[in-house]
């Protein structure tokens, strides 16, 4: 099962869809309406940190949900979920020069792991 952390975005039951695709059973929480240890007895097989409109340290149980687990399962942050990973690990989130939401960027990439199986290059939206 996977977890979806939802930090209060529309695009969360985007996700949500395609990940049902994909595995079939996704369960959504929302940041601060569950602990930790509640996702973690649950045993998800990965975990998935949804965009939102705020800050890392404004997302509820997410900074420590993946300090807890990381090592143990995947964990993939979208928008402000990859940043609460950044700053999880001890990343500094600093407002950018020039904002592209929104932005298509062509992505090239080494075919491997989460790249497996997609174009070489690919169109991704920012």
């Amino acid at each position: 099962m996977i977890i979806l952390v939802d930090n209060y975005d529309s695009f969360t039951y985007n996700l949500y869809q395609a990940l049902a695709v994909l595995n079939g059973e996704v369960e959504v929480v929302r940041n601060d309406q569950v602990t930790c240890e509640e996702i973690l007895n649950r045993r998800p097989s990965h975990i998935v940190l949804s965009p939102g409109p705020k800050r890392p340290e404004d997302s509820g149980i997410c900074v420590e949900l993946i300090q807890k687990s990381a090592g143990t399962m995947p964990v993939l942050g979208v928008c402000l979920g990859h940043q609460a990973i950044a700053q999880a690990f001890g990343g500094k989130i600093v407002q950018a020069q020039k904002i592209l939401h929104g932005k298509t960027s062509r992505i090239s990439h080494n075919e491997k792991d989460l790249f497996a199986g997609l174009s070489n290059p690919f169109t991704a939206t920012r």
